[in-house]
């Protein structure tokens, strides 16, 4: 991207003026070399998103943006259901409420390192990976319904899991107001026997070692230790929810005419908040974010049956489940009051900061964890939130990664998935795929560096540093 076309605002803020129809500014949270590493169509994105209707403040870009599906994948922007906002599904994204969850273990790494090959192999046999991976679970409609409302609750009252971690999860474990009704029976039917699985793409199941403590405090509030293992899963609705994507989609871009919306780009197809469509589309994603959060529980279950054959000792408590795929109705004070806002957010995190009431009341003093997930071979980190009210930034949102710097197909002619695993094999890092392709187009490589998105996304407010993780097993779909 070309600094030129921007305002330096701080060394870590850089806007773009309203011009050619946008109704806001553009924000980008990034240094000097992560602009200039940003493909030029993150910023003509950034300011299509900035010409839809009814959008408030700002739109912005987190310091992994990239190139995405109408919006820029760390995009962020929030709209006035009484100005005539408006929901896009290419806002939310495909994989609707994608996110990660990271769970303590009680161990360290001592206790693992002479386990991990026999640990690597029982979580690859217990939990299935892979395009069209199928779990063990076979739903009934009337269970997928109930699963679609109930989200992480009904996992646990299945057996998965418990009241406890239902107490660290975001929404409490099930985001209200889903209506199974307006998710499709195609959707339905690509989920019935795919709960319980990770799915493909950049989805992984990750043990690692907690490598670095950058505040001690934070750190001990989220009962996080240097050399301690911990668990993190990340995926999300599976193919119900790119069922979901696609099908609104397609509704949106042919409905927008008649709704008086000039797209800048089809890919931003929208509805108004308040049309029938929109909130047809608004139940539809609630149901799809119950589906994520219900699959990541049964994971975590499927995860702690590995470790119980493995290390028995070990205890996975949950720290937090956060998603960064949603459109969520939150409260902000925007000019001195506060309006209720649909926030988007699409491959950015929600980073509430201390005091908020959304954060769990056992974590409240803290702030919100914020889980960033790395590629294989590469750091993961623990943020916190940092701002509540006239002190958060991009509507409390953060960073999600690391950020793809190239496609997958550029992955694969540059890496070949076997010769990969051998050299993470001899860096200490076990990788379990059912696909060697799937290993090539997700090579650390392919990626920014995490560690610089990290440290600009600290520097600029948008979230504190706690702790940065490093991966010692990495079950990919």
């Amino acid at each position: 991207m070309d600094l030129a076309l921007l305002r330096k605002h701080t060394e870590f803020e850089w806007h773009i003026p309203p011009a050619d129809g946008m109704r806001v500014p553009g924000i980008i949270y990034a240094d000097r070399k992560l602009i200039q590493e940003m493909d030029h169509k993150v910023y003509e994105q950034v300011c299509n998103v900035a010409r839809l209707p009814g959008i408030v403040c700002a739109s912005y870009a987190m310091p992994d943006a990239h190139w995405g599906y109408g919006f820029p994948i760390g995009g962020v922007a929030a709209f006035d259901a009484q100005a005539g906002g408006v929901i896009s599904a290419g806002g939310v994204g495909f994989d609707i409420s994608c996110g990660v969850r990271t769970l303590l273990t009680g161990l360290v790494r001592e206790q693992v390192e002479g386990m991990k090959v026999l640990l690597a192999d029982a979580l690859f046999a217990l939990i299935p990976a892979g395009v069209g991976s199928t779990g063990a679970l076979r739903l009934s409609a009337q269970e997928t319904d109930d699963m679609l409302t109930g989200g992480a609750v009904w996992a646990v009252h299945r057996g998965y899991g418990t009241q406890a971690d239902l107490d660290r999860i975001e929404e409490a474990g099930m985001m209200r107001h889903a209506k199974p009704g307006a998710v499709s029976a195609q959707a339905k039917k690509r989920q019935r026997d795919e709960m319980g699985t990770l799915g493909s793409g950049n989805h992984y199941l990750e043990v690692q070692e907690v490598a670095e403590i950058c505040e001690p405090a934070l750190a001990e509030r989220f009962g996080l230790q240097r050399g301690q293992i911990v668990v993190s899963i990340h995926c999300g609705s599976r193919g119900l929810g790119h069922q979901i994507g696609t099908e609104f989609l397609k509704e949106m871009v042919i409905a927008a005419k008649g709704y008086g919306i000039a797209l800048p780009d089809r890919e931003l197809a929208c509805a108004p908040i308040e049309s029938e469509l929109g909130k047809r589309y608004l139940g539809a994603m609630r149901a799809a974010i119950n589906c994520a959060l219900a699959n990541r529980q049964i994971l975590t279950q499927l995860a702690r049956e590995a470790f119980e054959q493995v290390l028995p000792q070990a205890q996975l408590t949950l720290l937090y489940d956060v998603s960064h795929n949603t459109c969520k109705l939150e409260e902000h004070v925007i000019d001195g009051r506060p309006r209720q806002l649909y926030v988007h957010r699409k491959g950015a995190t929600r980073a509430f900061g201390p005091g908020h009431p959304d954060v769990p009341a056992a974590l409240r003093d803290a702030g919100q964890p914020v889980l960033i997930g790395g590629s294989m071979g590469t750091a993961s980190y623990i943020l916190a939130g940092a701002g509540f009210g006239a002190g958060e930034q991009a509507f409390g949102s953060a960073c999600h990664g690391a950020g793809r710097s190239m496609s997958r197909t550029q992955a694969t002619k540059l890496w070949r998935g076997r010769a990969l695993v051998d050299e993470l094999a001899a860096r200490g890092i076990l990788v379990r795929s059912p696909s060697d392709r799937g290993v090539a187009e997700e090579a650390p490589g392919a990626y920014k560096d995490v560690g610089a998105v990290v440290d600009v996304a600290a520097a600029a407010g948008l979230a504190r540093k706690v702790a940065r993780l490093v991966p010692l097993v990495c079950i990919k779909g």
